[in-house]
């Protein structure tokens, strides 16, 4: 039998850390800022209609009522794709990425933070090297 192979690109590391970060600052966004909901305008407003567009109707209500629940629902999917995702890692990396991007703490946690004084027994930065990008 002939045995298929194939080489996976390289990985351009500085990319795929500044990816992932945005993934998860993206993820705190999402699930612990509030979400703004559109809401219809009561006054009334011009809008230039061209000739051949006259059958073309717009529901606005409808329109900002779809992007509400639709917007909710996409960030509802995202934060569950992330938290599954993270869930696959192995124990430690695990609690690393927990600890630092995915915790609702209001304050800013650097790694230094996370690797000193949330694991028991702190690990030195080198040791957290393993598990970063």
């Amino acid at each position: 039998m002939e045995q298929i192979s194939f080489e996976l690109p390289e990985l351009d590391r500085k990319a795929t850390k500044a990816a992932v970060e945005d993934a998860f600052e993206k993820y705190r966004i999402y699930k612990f800022l509030s979400f703004d909901e559109r809401e219809a305008s009561i006054t009334a407003g011009y809008t230039e209609r061209f000739h051949g567009a006259t059958n073309v109707t717009s529901d606005q209500t409808a329109s900002i009522a779809i992007y509400n629940v639709d917007e909710q629902e996409h960030r509802r999917r995202y934060c569950e794709r992330i938290e599954r995702a993270v869930k696959r890692l192995p124990r430690l990396e695990r609690f690393l990425v927990e600890e630092r991007y995915l915790s609702n703490e209001s304050e800013y946690i650097t790694d230094q933070t996370v690797y000193n004084y949330r694991f028991d027994p702190p690990i030195s930065h080198h040791a957290g090297e393993l598990f970063t990008l």
